[in-house]
């Protein structure tokens, strides 16, 4: 669907009945361990006269694509409260540093920020699979960003596998953007320019900010 199509009123009208419940994947997947890190799940902030609960229990299907390696993956990594561990490997293998070809344990919590990104548009016949442009960071890879001047900080959560850069075709940035900023599960970064083809947001689940690249 063309973006002019696309009724973002309507949408980030939706986004702001999801912001007050934080990250309320992780009250729901208190079993599961945060792999890669040792993050604590938040403070109990979930309510459920505020949002459909039906949307955070349904089957998790995330539909990825890597323009790098032209690799393409359509899988359910979570169902009745369970997380499955050989969709989560190759979940990460997607997610790994292509240039160094390193997998890396992702945070399960930023894998879930991308499933309910797609997810959530998706309610609103906007089907597109998400596009990843960076995912785990090798020190090497991340010390060369940086040579470069590219956006990429000494401290990345990239480093630790939780952070990644990704877009959805055909949806501006800044709504996605605002999209996952209503979530409240840790750090947004957009990275476009007005007017511009193009462009990226960053997520990661840091502690919660927002920057504009």
């Amino acid at each position: 669907m063309a973006m002019h199509n696309f009724d973002r009123r309507s949408f980030i009208k939706a986004v702001s009945t999801l912001a007050v419940i934080g990250s309320v994947d992780t009250f729901l997947n208190r079993g599961v361990l945060a792999a890669g890190s040792d993050l604590v799940p938040p403070p109990d902030l979930f309510d459920p006269g505020l949002v459909d609960l039906t949307f955070w229990l349904q089957p998790r299907t995330l539909e990825m694509v890597r323009p790098q390696s032209g690799e393409r993956l359509n899988i359910t990594y979570w169902k009745d409260g369970h997380l499955n561990p050989i969709a989560y490997e190759q979940i990460c293998g997607l997610l790994r540093d292509v240039q160094a070809n390193q997998v890396f344990r992702m945070d399960t919590q930023i894998i879930d920020t991308l499933w309910a990104a797609q997810a959530f548009v998706r309610r609103y016949g906007f089907v597109a699979p998400v596009e990843i442009t960076s995912g785990y960071r090798s020190p090497k890879t991340n010390a060369r960003l940086i040579e470069k001047g590219l956006p990429a900080a000494r401290n990345s959560l990239h480093l630790k596998g939780q952070a990644v850069d990704f877009r959805l075709p055909g949806l501006h940035p800044r709504v996605l953007g605002e999209l996952v900023e209503g979530f409240r599960a840790g750090g947004v970064g957009f990275y476009f320019r007005v007017g511009a083809k193009g462009g990226w947001i960053h997520a990661d689940t840091g502690p919660e900010r927002v920057w504009r690249g």
